[in-house]
């Protein structure tokens, strides 16, 4: 019997590496109520010869905690480790555990993890398998792509994630091969949702809060993992419009996180800006001008542009 998941709303904001560490995973969570924003998962940890040690595992938890849960993210191809590694995560308090199966990148292709393990479903199997029988309490969870160059195992995948006792499968229905194009194809989500009885999640495509329910009535998922839409606009899980002034705010509190709480310095803050702006559609805030933020190479004006907007126009850096 698989556990039972921690998530308080339907809604989830998904694992994005560079991008959802402690301070902006922090900011979306106390935007969104969580009867809608159910839950939101770190960054990806890579797990390789050796278990990843408690100590880094509490930094990508962060120390913020809120109704809806953070569970934390594994990714590796060594049943030994990544079991061992997910132990390690029970035990410093993660609430979820999920395995990460979708990775495009080189990078996890080279180690043979990520989206490289939907050419194998046996291992998928035999990997979330490792990492049910290494904890004792929380749900072990597991991410996939619809396959590695087509999607014809998109129920096979799916069927072994079940087999090896996780508590809930998400499909982002683009394949390895496919990356970030723009096209998507939910009917995937759909065939994997027939094809086990755990709750499954689509992924993939949802870029306004109206695509949050069109998925579930179109693909029959239990929830929807948000994670580009969450980019552009935080609040997507409520619904809500942010104004031009809110908006501001959030990207000012993130640069203020970031320096604060993640020793980043202003010019790295403000890559990390830029990072959102280039999809940022929330308030209308860059709608006008985006080139224009974009090109900003002090600093300091982009931030004094943000507090004017945001009617902050004294406020410190």
């Amino acid at each position: 019997m698989p556990r039972p998941l921690p998530f308080t709303g339907p809604w989830l904001l998904a694992p994005m590496e560079g991008i959802t560490e402690p301070c902006f995973r922090s900011l979306v969570l106390a935007r969104n109520p969580p009867e809608r924003l159910g839950g939101a998962f770190t960054e990806f940890v890579r797990v390789n010869d050796h278990a990843v040690p408690a100590w880094v595992l509490r930094e990508h938890l962060g120390p913020d905690r809120f109704a809806a849960p953070v569970g934390l993210q594994l990714m590796g191809s060594n049943p030994e480790t990544l079991s061992q590694t997910a132990e390690q995560a029970e035990a410093v308090g993660a609430p979820v555990i999920d395995l990460n199966f979708g990775c495009p990148a080189k990078g996890a292709l080279r180690g043979c993890a990520g989206s490289a393990l939907l050419r194998d479903p046996s291992a998928v199997e035999r990997l979330v398998r490792s990492c049910v029988a290494a904890t004792r309490r929380v749900p072990v969870t597991a991410k996939i792509r619809a396959g590695y160059d087509d999607d014809s195992r998109v129920e096979e995948l799916a069927r072994a994630a079940q087999q090896g006792g996780a508590a809930m499968l998400t499909v982002h229905c683009r394949t390895r091969k496919e990356g970030y194009c723009p096209e998507v194809n939910w009917e995937r989500i759909a065939r994997a949702v027939g094809a086990v009885s755990i709750p499954v999640c689509g992924n993939g495509g949802a870029s306004c809060h109206a695509d949050l329910e069109e998925m579930r009535r179109r693909t029959g998922c239990a929830r929807v993992m948000v994670g580009r839409g969450a980019l552009a606009d935080p609040w997507i899980f409520s619904g809500r419009a942010a104004t031009a002034a809110e908006a501001a705010g959030f990207l000012l509190d993130y640069a203020e996180q970031l320096g604060a709480r993640a020793g980043f310095a202003p010019a790295a803050a403000s890559d990390r800006l830029k990072q959102l702006i280039r999809q940022w559609t929330a308030g209308g805030l860059c709608d006008r001008d985006r080139d224009g933020w974009l090109r900003e190479v002090d600093p300091e004006r982009l931030l004094e542009r943000l507090r004017t907007i945001a009617g902050l126009a004294s406020r410190p850096a």
